[in-house]
């Protein structure tokens, strides 16, 4: 893994796939991240692989699966303990 660039300080990424509009990719955020509420053009689906995150008062643990439409907002994004999370942004069908 190597640090993400525009993502919080200590974050780091090791991407899978990156092919066009299509991107996998797993994300370790550091405790303490904080993202800001934004939306992506492509579907996001993001699966909890160790840790948890918090997203507008819901808690994703270790096992968690969440799909995120294209075009729909989320965040703020935080974690107090860290989290790894293995994410796939794919074009909207």
């Amino acid at each position: 893994m190597g640090p993400a660039e525009n993502y919080p300080k200590g974050t780091r990424v090791k991407t899978l796939r990156d092919n066009n509009d299509r991107k996998t990719v797993v994300l370790k955020f550091p405790a303490g991240t904080e993202l800001k509420a934004h939306s992506h053009t492509n579907v996001e689906q993001h699966y909890v692989l160790d840790g948890q995150y918090e997203i507008e008062g819901r808690i994703y643990e270790k096992g968690c699966y969440q799909l995120i439409p294209a075009g729909d907002t989320h965040g703020l994004f935080t974690t107090s303990r860290g989290a790894t999370i293995l994410v796939i942004w794919d074009p909207h069908q």
